[in-house]
């Protein structure tokens, strides 16, 4: 076959990369790859569904939209000819 990886050639692989980096590196690679998969799954599960109908805002909540802080009513102004 061209250009496959055939049986022995993985079996190579797999004793230079158990040579470069040691068995208890490639345990603690394994063990943290399944721990994110785990967490990566629960964490989809968690999920809240799409068919939920979303809040709805009220008309206080609307209106109450003021600036956090002075740094950003300093840098609100209104744009002239040479901004556009």
């Amino acid at each position: 076959m061209i250009g496959g990886i055939s049986v022995t050639q993985l079996l190579i692989l797999l004793v230079i990369v158990m040579l470069v980096f040691g068995t208890k590196r490639l345990r603690n690679i394994g063990s943290d790859l399944g721990s994110a998969i785990k967490g990566f799954r629960k964490g989809i599960e968690d999920e809240e569904p799409q068919d939920k109908e979303p809040e709805k805002i009220t008309t206080a909540e609307k209106t109450s939209a003021t600036p956090q802080d002075k740094e950003e009513k300093a840098t609100a102004t209104r744009p002239t000819d040479t901004d556009v």
